[in-house]
């Protein structure tokens, strides 16, 4: 990871945390991220809504009234949670105590990053993050933790600096290295739906709208067309795709 930074919370590790993350090697705290509570501004208009909707409608008073009730600002069981980064990995903890830990080196990460918009106006942005343990076990990490443009960058670059050197290893000895449908080799991409093409052969290599295009000599339109939300690992895919398409170049 990056250079040591002060944790965003300065409370104690239980126990339990530190416990799991000795026993997965996960090294020392560098962060931790806390559930993001909802400013005054919002919470006395979500009150206002439950309160109006309780007298007039009922039904949609109890529903923001289900919702405030999600919220870290009111519920002690969100307000728990906690998202630990280590220098070789992260735990999760919710009321309970850890749910999981990962390491760096075998994980994967499928992003899902969704701007949200109302009658053409940006009001807000989701951030969901698949983690994947190597036996196949799944933790959820969303933006009820707080700077989720933080913490997910810091995961995507943790998983890229550790697996990069064993993915170009590999690579160098002939394998192929697969992220969901895309499978990568020294020598070209494929996909399911469009084969196998050589990287002398890609003109274009692009991310826009959360999709990535790969585009061909000469065409138009692009040879393939992949969500950004089905690419485990999507930040060392990047690094691997422009790391063999320099070498193509170099040729």
């Amino acid at each position: 990871m990056a250079a040591p930074t002060v944790p965003v919370t300065q409370e104690p590790l239980p126990e339990a945390v530190q416990a799991l993350a000795a026993a997965e090697r996960l090294g020392a705290l560098r962060e931790t991220f806390l559930p993001k509570r909802h400013g005054a501004g919002r919470v006395t208009a979500m009150l206002f809504f439950t309160v109006l909707g309780l007298a007039c409608f009922v039904l949609p008073g109890l529903f923001f009234l289900w919702v405030l009730w999600q919220t870290p600002n009111f519920n002690r069981k969100q307000a728990a949670r906690r998202l630990h980064l280590f220098d070789h990995g992260l735990v999760v903890v919710d009321h309970t105590g850890p749910v999981g830990a990962l390491r760096w080196d075998s994980m994967a990460a499928l992003q899902q990053i969704t701007e949200r918009y109302a009658n053409g106006i940006h009001v807000g942005t989701g951030y969901v993050y698949t983690l994947y343990k190597r036996d196949g076990a799944t933790i959820k990490v969303t933006d009820l933790f707080a700077n989720p443009e933080r913490w997910g960058v810091i995961i995507q670059h943790a998983i890229t600096n550790a697996q990069l050197p064993g993915v170009l290893e590999a690579l160098g000895r002939g394998e192929t290295v697969r992220f969901g449908d895309i499978a990568v080799t020294t020598g070209g991409v494929a996909t399911p739906k469009r084969g196998a093409t050589g990287w002398a052969e890609v003109q274009r290599f692009e991310v826009k709208n959360g999709m990535v295009f790969l585009s061909k000599a000469g065409k138009l339109l692009p040879w393939s067309s992949t969500p950004v939300a089905k690419i485990p690992n999507f930040f060392l895919f990047l690094a691997t795709v422009e790391r063999l398409r320099r070498q193509q170049s170099a040729a």
